[in-house]
């Protein structure tokens, strides 16, 4: 179980990340969106950097942030695969594990094939496999992202210093499945087993 269990994690997180992602790539064209509730929309964005949209500029600094995603997601899949053999540490914390995992393994997809799988997503919507060749090379692609949760919008009061009747939304980043699985499995780790971290 506790070598079974972190697999079903990995594959059903992967699974449903890079269905909706190819789902919304194929048949969506950047910018595009459809509003569930005034809170929840899904908004088809794309990114060149780490999760959220930060970004480490220009085509080195991607290369530079797959390598180190490629490098990121070795050493934890090397953890995850040692402290599943054991029953040293508790089931949870190997699922948090396994959750931030899939979720690197999730984005780094992106970034490695669908540049090379698609075309771009601008005034159009992407061709898989087109004849001149995909938008980008080998780990340039971009991530796609499509889960926008502005749950307040409004304007901050005039006596905040700086941002005095300027406009806000809280939660503003637009992210997906993969980000989601890895900021769960941090935030289980930070809430319940943060004693194994600092041992």
């Amino acid at each position: 179980m506790r070598r079974i269990l972190p697999l079903l994690i990995i594959l059903t997180v992967l699974i449903i990340d890079q269905s909706i992602k190819i789902y919304i790539k194929s048949n969506w064209i950047l910018g595009e969106e459809y509003r569930i509730a005034d809170w929840f929309i899904i908004h088809f964005t794309e990114n060149n950097g780490m999760a959220y949209g930060i970004e480490l500029g220009g085509s080195w600094g991607k290369l530079a942030l797959s390598l180190f995603r490629i490098f990121a997601i070795s050493a934890i899949g090397v953890y995850l695969y040692n402290i599943s053999k054991t029953s040293e540490k508790p089931l949870g914390y190997i699922i948090s594990v396994a959750l931030v995992f899939a979720g690197a393994m999730g984005n780094i997809l992106d970034s490695a094939f669908y540049g090379v799988f698609f075309s771009e997503s601008y005034y159009q919507i992407a061709q898989v496999m087109p004849e001149a060749g995909g938008y980008a090379g080998f780990l340039h692609g971009k991530v796609v992202d499509m889960l926008y949760f502005p749950l307040i919008e409004g304007h901050f009061p005039e006596w905040v210093p700086f941002w005095s009747n300027d406009h806000f939304i809280f939660f503003r980043p637009v992210f997906n499945i993969a980000d989601s699985s890895i900021s769960v499995g941090i935030a289980i780790v930070i809430l319940f087993y943060r004693s194994i971290i600092l041992r």
